[in-house]
């Protein structure tokens, strides 16, 4: 049996049953508790509270990277998947993710570059999705 590092395991078990990119940064999001400390009881007791919290912080990284490298037409796409794999609109889900923003950032201020970035996707998401709500709503 080979053993899977913190970061494997987080890659290959635990994001791989989450849907879309952005249902994976909600997710991590969602395991960050006071000051930052990412808390996932099933991790820490297979790798310890140090490694899982190293591997959440490096999956979670790479993950919000992944969101800002990614074409909008890509992501529109992806919040679709996401909102369907959590059960609600994709209108809806974009904007429980700007109302959580200061834990979709692994440790970043909340000025920085990175935050500045996901804060225009998240808008011009929420912007296409009302979009689209109204222009159905026309049609119908």
């Amino acid at each position: 049996m080979t053993l899977k590092s913190a970061l494997q395991d987080v890659k290959e078990t635990t994001l791989a049953a989450v849907s879309g990119l952005l249902g994976k940064l909600v997710y991590l999001a969602s395991l960050r508790r006071s000051q930052g400390h990412y808390e996932h009881w099933g991790m820490e007791l297979v790798h310890g509270q140090e490694s899982s919290e190293r591997a959440l912080k490096t999956a979670h990284a790479e993950i919000v990277a992944g969101v800002l490298r990614s074409p909008l037409a890509d992501l529109v796409e992806d919040l679709n998947e996401s909102s369907r794999g959590g059960g609600i609109a994709p209108e809806a889900y974009v904007k429980g993710m700007r109302e959580r923003f200061q834990d979709l950032l692994p440790g970043e201020r909340q000025d920085s570059p990175a935050a500045a970035h996901l804060n225009s996707v998240l808008l011009a998401l929420s912007s296409l999705q009302q979009h689209r709500e109204r222009a159905t709503r026309s049609i119908s």
